[in-house]
Formats: structure tokens, C-alpha cells, sequence
């Protein structure tokens, strides 16, 4: 990546007053050499390129992270192109390297670090709107630049937006809802006061909107839209909150009868500046919940972490009973187009209010409390996720992990429920697709799960192994497998040399011959119990 600072001088912002916008916690400060008033004057990558100037930037040192010692050269190496703070990523649950901390006392830069489940695209949007809000605030209190008065969220904007225009303000993001808004007064319309109480646009209204081409005139225009007061509601100013080319969400002004004031407009325009920030801010608290709470789930299904405070960070009790269903495409790949697990997530998270859904790759993994008994437990959402394959998409297979006690026992769920899907595989792949149900608990798989247990103990051993039958399975497989075939095929016949051969598609004679030549040429002896095992055994493991 290349390091870019400011190409004309900014003022500077102080280190606190970014710190103060970050009320997401998505950046945590370790030290201060210089003190929290410090400033800073733009946002940098680093890098090892060319060597730029980056009088009072923050950088963001994408490379070792705070933990690791080798991260103390870049903090130097940033310092002395007149950095005044360093951003490192952070290892959860790991302290900063000494020497990290001892390079950046010693240089006088601050170090702050990047919380893992963030990314380094959101932290630079971060800091890059705590300038630009911080920066908003001081040009609202200079003479003639009235909107904000140095608003610091989106609630006191549209009310100091509100006292500007005369009108009455919501603010709201792209899919309309509503963020924030002034004080409603007796005077409102009525779809301004189904807009507040319901959180968002009516559907009928957005519709409207699309027909009318307004919602396209709003995305994109640069300026304020005027539409005048008729029967169906009062005047009207909107305009869209933009960042650089990319829309954030609009500001809406209604009469709420009485006549907008003379510069309503500017205003409005001005608060559209002022909003930007704002609204960046918004929406990484929103992504940046969301990422903390896949962390959380993951870290929970796969046994990642303490399963405690994962529960409690999804608002989930973590005494409570709960079990794990992994839904999975029968196809290997999908085909394009295939919306299979997109319907398969919506379909879970309507199940149960309480239910937490995770997409990993190809695979739907689904936490489900299960304390409304086993009329609507993890079997039947299993039975559900797999009659709701989409028309023209693979079909699904889903496997019902065991209801545990707590947090502590989600990964041993989540660990059968994933060995069930293999099995209900596997048993597509030899029977046919649609020769047995999709979906099953434990119960509904049998024997063949202890069996998935158990080739699953046994293969590092196997691997590590070798003799007699390690070269007949090795050789064999090198050769294209036609002899481990004819070794399976006669083992799951219990011996049978007819029935095993017309499985083959081969005459009796044939797998004779075939089974004489492993004890002839390998000294595999079927007759031998533990050889036989062992055959078994490997068959299995080499597929």
C-alpha cells in the first residue's frame, strides 16, 4: 500500500477529539508520549515505499501487529517522517510488545491499536470523519456559517437543522430509515409521524417514491430537491448526504405547516456537510457490531475463545440450552445464480427470534436456543433448511447437533452436527441423491456416526503407519484403485464373492482372481481378522 498524507496543510485536531468520536471501541489507546492533546493533521498508510513526509498524521501500520517486537522499526521509521501517532493491528487478548511501547516513548509518537474484528478500510474511514466532523464544529461557530453549532451527533444536528429552517428534520440512511429527528409538533403530517414511529419510510411510500423518480433524483443530485406543499402534504427540502461519490443517507425538511424560512436551503446544504461524518460514523458502529458479533458466533461454534463471554456478547445467557444445525448444498459447487443459502439464512433467523445464524463459505451454521421444547428443536429447523432449497438451486443437507446445557457445550454440537452432514454425504454419493432424507440428528444417522468417529481417530494413525496393506493401498491408488475397489466391494458384501461382483460389474472369477493377487503379491490375508480390519479401515480412510 502506498502512503498518502494530505497534499495541503489541515488543521490540526487533537488526539482526544478523535477518541472521543471512536465511541464504537473499535480503537484503544496504549500510549501518549506527547499527551492526549497532540495533533493530528491527516490519516496515512505505511508502507515501505518511497520515503513521504508525514508531518502530524496518524498512520496506519498495516504490517506486524502491536504484540509482535518487529513492529517497533516501522514505529520508528514512521516517527521520524513526522508522524504524531501510529496505528497497529491488535491480537486479542495479547499485550503490546516492550519494544514496540520503549520505540514509540522514546520517538514521542502515540500508539493506538486496531481491534481485530475491525479492518484497516474502516479504521481509516474512522479517523478520516473525526477530522472532518471535528473540523465541521469549529467552521460552525465562525461568523456567517450557521447549521450546526458544532454538533456532535446526529440528534443535535437535526435539531440545530431544524432551528435554521424553520421545518421539521429527519435524517436517514440509505434503505430509510430513520436515524434521527427533531421534536414533532402538533402540526406534523401524517407521514412524517408514521415515518418517526415506525423507524423508517412506509414501504407504500418508498414505492411511490420509486415511481415518481424521486428516490433516483435524490441519489443522484449533488443539491437540495424542492417539492412544493400539495394536497397530499406540506413543502418539502431534501438532499442526500454524499462522501466524496458515495451516498450515506439524506436529510429530509418539512414545512409541518407554516412556510420554510428564507435560507433553508443553505442551511440544508450545510448540514449535508456537517452529516457526512456523522452518518460514516454511524454506519461503522453498525458494521463494526456486526463483525464483533460473527466473531463472537464463530468463536462460539468452533470452540475459539471463552464460550461464556461469547454468549453474553450475542445477549445470550450462557446457561442456556441450545443446540447447533449446519445446513450445507448437496452440489459441490454452486451454479450461478444459486441463491440456496441466502433463502436457507432467512429462513433460520424467522425460526426463532433468539436464533443466531453464521455463513461459513458453502456452509450455514445456525446457534438455536431450544427452550420451546422439541416441537420447534433443532431437528425440525433441520427438516425445514432442507425442503427450503430455492426452485433452480443444489439441494440442501442439514444435520441437527444434540441440545447442550450452556455455552461451554455449543462446539460440541456444532462438531456432530457438522460429522452428520458428512455422513447424510456420503450416503448421497454412494446411494443417489434423494434415495434417503436430508436431513437427520444423531438417531437418524445410526451406527455411521460412531463410525465417522472413528475413522476420523484413526486416520493420523493410519498416515503414520505402514506394512503390508499401506503398500497395497498406496500402490493400488497409483495405479487408478481398480484392486481397493474391488477390496471394498467385496468387504461391505460380508465376504460375499457373487454379490460383490455384480456390485463390481465383474464376473465372480474376476474378483477371485483379484482378491488372490493382494495376498499373492502384497501378503494381504483377508482370512487374517486383524488384516481384515485393517483393510476395512483403510478403504474407508482412502475413499
Amino acid at each position: 500500500m502506498t502512503s498518502r498524507a494530505s497534499s495541503s496543510p489541515q488543521p490540526s485536531v487533537a488526539l482526544r477529539e478523535i477518541l472521543a468520536f471512536d465511541d464504537g471501541g473499535s480503537l484503544r489507546l496504549l500510549l501518549a508520549p506527547a499527551g492526549h492533546d497532540v495533533g493530528v493533521r491527516g490519516v496515512a498508510v505505511g508502507d515501505e515505499g518511497p520515503a513521504r513526509p508525514l508531518d502530524g498524521c496518524l498512520v496506519l501500520l498495516t504490517g506486524p501487529p502491536s504484540a509482535s517486537p518487529d513492529a517497533a522499526e516501522p514505529v520508528r521509521a514512521a516517527a521520524n517522517r513526522g508522524a504524531s501517532g501510529v496505528v497497529l493491528r491488535e491480537v486479542e487478548g495479547v499485550a503490546a510488545s516492550p519494544q514496540v511501547l520503549a520505540a514509540a516513548e522514546e520517538a514521542g509518537v502515540a500508539v493506538l491499536t486496531r481491534a481485530e474484528w475491525a479492518d484497516w478500510t474502516d479504521t481509516a474511514a474512522l479517523l478520516r470523519s473525526a477530522l472532518a466532523c471535528a473540523r465541521a464544529g469549529r467552521d460552525d461557530e465562525s461568523p456567517g456559517r450557521p447549521v450546526a453549532g458544532g454538533a456532535e451527533s446526529l440528534s443535535a444536528l437535526a435539531a440545530a437543522v431544524a432551528e435554521y429552517t424553520g421545518g421539521s428534520i429527519t435524517i436517514e440512511d440509505t434503505r430509510l430509515r430513520v436515524l434521527a429527528h427533531s421534536a414533532t409538533g402538533p402540526d406534523a403530517d401524517a407521514l412524517r409521524r408514521s415515518t418517526i414511529l415506525g423507524g423508517r419510510v412506509p414501504q407504500w411510500r418508498i414505492a411511490e417514491l420509486r415511481r415518481s423518480g424521486m428516490l433516483r433524483a435524490l441519489w443522484t443530485s449533488r443539491d437540495v430537491i424542492h417539492r412544493a406543499a400539495d394536497a397530499d402534504g406540506p413543502e418539502r427540502l431534501i438532499i442526500a448526504v454524499r462522501s466524496g461519490p458515495e451516498v450515506l443517507g439524506s436529510i429530509w425538511v418539512a414545512g409541518d405547516g407554516r412556510p420554510l424560512r428564507a435560507g433553508a436551503a443553505d442551511a440544508l446544504r450545510r448540514a449535508a456537510d456537517v452529516a457526512a461524518p456523522l452518518l460514516v460514523r454511524h454506519r461503522l458502529r453498525e458494521s463494526g457490531a456486526a463483525r464483533r458479533s460473527e466473531l463472537a458466533l464463530r468463536g462460539l461454534l468452533y470452540g475459539d475463545g471463552d464460550a461464556r463471554t461469547h454468549a453474553w456478547s450475542l445477549g445470550l445467557s450462557p446457561d442456556a440450552a441450545c443446540a447447533v444445525v449446519v445446513a450445507e448444498r448437496l452440489a459441490a459447487a454452486p451454479v450461478p445464480g444459486d441463491r440456496t443459502l441466502d433463502v436457507l439464512a432467512l429462513q433460520a433467523v424467522t425460526y426463532r427470534p433468539s436464533v443466531r445464524v453464521l455463513r461459513d463459505g458453502d456452509r450455514l451454521l445456525v446457534l438455536l436456543p431450544v427452550e420451546a421444547g422439541p416441537a420447534r428443536g433443532a431437528l425440525a429447523l433441520a427438516r425445514e433448511l432442507a425442503a427450503q432449497a430455492p426452485p433452480g438451486g443444489a439441494g440442501v443437507l442439514a444435520g441437527a447437533g444434540p441440545a447442550v446445557a450452556g455455552a461451554p457445550g455449543v462446539r460440541a454440537s456444532c462438531e456432530e452436527a457438522l460429522l452428520i452432514v458428512r455422513v447424510l454425504r456420503k450416503r448421497a454419493d454412494t446411494d443417489g441423491a434423494g434415495a434417503r432424507k436430508p436431513y437427520a440428528d444423531a438417531a437418524g444417522v445410526g451406527p455411521s456416526l460412531d463410525i465417522a468417529r472413528v475413522l476420523d481417530a484413526a486416520r493420523p494413525v493410519w498416515e503414520a503407519g505402514n506394512g503390508p496393506v499401506h503398500e497395497l493401498v498406496r500402490t493400488d491408488l497409483a495405479a487408478g484403485g481398480e484392486l481397493v475397489r474391488s477390496l471394498a466391494a467385496y468387504l461391505d458384501a460380508s465376504g460375499d464373492v457373487v454379490r460383490a461382483a455384480a456390485r463390481l460389474v465383474v464376473h465372480p472369477n474376476t474378483l477371485r482372481y483379484r482378491l488372490r493377487r493382494a495376498r499373492e503379491r502384497f501378503g494381504v490375508d483377508l482370512d487374517d481378522p486383524d488384516t481384515r480390519l485393517l483393510v476395512t479401515l483403510a478403504v474407508r480412510l482412502t475413499g
